[in-house]
């Protein structure tokens, strides 16, 4: 659901290995009921191209529309060691190459940096063809990673066949070890999330248990980690409510067995923990919709580092002849971002860029009652085993 900005409120998932049955409870992102006939008919589209020609789903009531490869850019892929201003520096590189950049998603993590460029020749508006042009932009990118004393190297990639920019970034992430020698947490800083991994021997199945805190399109990160991580699921229960998020999952590995060392069991609980902490947006947020021109990705990542911030996450886009850009930013040394540091980046770009948030504030610890114990289960989502549903 995550190209039709829907919200997954509850989902239950059974296969037998064979035939699947899932069930989604869905909204809009304001949390209303979908009334409109034309995004049913979208949704019913969408999940049949998705699912393939063997499968059976209500039929379309509209022709379904081919999506052709994009050949007219390219897309380049990084990954190396995050530092402050490093999104400067690259879309300087690619300004000074002759190379547009129409789209681009930028996240970081555990002081690693992954992003997916779109990228134009300056001249033709077309995707780079020359042999020897592309293994330049490769060779100047890879360099700026290395650049420093860092003890990890980058990995650039240039092509023109289309992905999924999210994915993407997570397997990219993945392949870098983002989630190894996690930060430890930080005094007063939210929690982490609560992910535990058992087996269910009588099954052979292992038991994945996820709590955390709800967001948007957090199952497709839980469920793309798992993917990644090449274990099938079998069965899940999801459920969200009150902004908290409840997922369990029962997985095998693509050979049939569940997880039998720690080791496995710990790399699996790393990494799900790192594909849900990626995707949260620390620092302000900043939103730029102007009229698009070569070059304005370096012209305002310049500005942001000229004001000593860097961008933690930042989303690119071009829309017609209009930029329409997110970045998520907070101060160099990792600072929150104060007012007078806003007012002059807004003073050197325009009143065409706006303020929309902040990063949320910790939340609470709570101390709990020595009987909470006792009332927990209660009120905390029912698994599949305990409803019977998995005997």
């Amino acid at each position: 659901m995550i190209d039709l900005n829907l919200v997954i409120g509850k989902a239950y998932i059974t296969s037998d290995g064979g035939w699947f049955m899932d069930v989604f409870n869905v909204t809009d992102k304001e949390g209303k009921k979908i009334k409109d006939e034309a995004t049913l008919t979208q949704i019913e589209d969408y999940i049949r191209k998705s699912l393939g020609a063997d499968s059976r789903y209500i039929p379309s009531r509209r022709r379904s529309v081919d999506v052709a490869a994009a050949a007219d850019h390219n897309i380049i892929e990084l990954t190396g060691t995050d530092r402050p201003g490093l999104l400067s520096e690259v879309s300087a590189v690619l300004t000074s190459l002759k190379c547009n950049v129409v789209s681009a998603e930028i996240w970081t993590h555990n002081t690693r940096a992954a992003a997916v460029m779109r990228v134009t020749d300056e001249d033709t508006g077309l995707a780079v063809t020359d042999a020897e042009r592309l293994e330049r932009i490769r060779e100047k990118l890879s360099y700026l990673f290395r650049g420093g004393n860092l003890s990890r190297g980058a990995t650039v990639s240039s092509r023109t066949a289309t992905t999924h920019t999210e994915r993407r970034l997570h397997q990219m992430m993945l392949d870098d070890g983002d989630y190894e020698q996690l930060q430890r947490q930080a005094p007063g800083q939210s929690q982490r999330p609560n992910v535990t991994v058992r087996n269910w021997n009588d099954k052979d199945y292992s038991v994945v248990t996820i709590r955390c805190k709800d967001r948007s399109k957090l199952l497709f990160d839980t469920v793309c980690t798992l993917t990644d991580l090449q274990y099938v699921v079998f069965h899940a229960n999801i459920d969200a409510k009150d902004n908290q998020a409840y997922q369990e999952f029962y997985v095998r590995h693509v050979n049939g067995s569940p997880m039998n060392t720690e080791t496995e069991r710990l790399r699996v609980i790393q990494c799900l923990e790192a594909a849900i902490e990626r995707r949260v947006s620390e620092g302000v947020k900043l939103e730029l919709c102007t009229n698009d021109k070569v070059g304005l990705l370096s012209e305002v990542t310049r500005i942001f580092r000229e004001n000593s911030l860097t961008v933690t996450r930042a989303e690119v886009t071009t829309r017609g002849r209009m930029a329409v850009n997110t970045f998520y930013v907070r101060g160099s040394a990792g600072e929150a971002v104060d007012q007078k540091a806003i007012d002059s980046i807004r003073e050197a770009i325009g009143h065409s860029l706006q303020v929309k948030g902040q990063a949320e504030p910790p939340e609470p610890q709570k101390k709990e009652s020595p009987t909470w114990f006792l009332f927990a289960n209660l009120f905390r989502p029912r698994s599949l085993y305990s409803f019977g549903f998995m005997r």
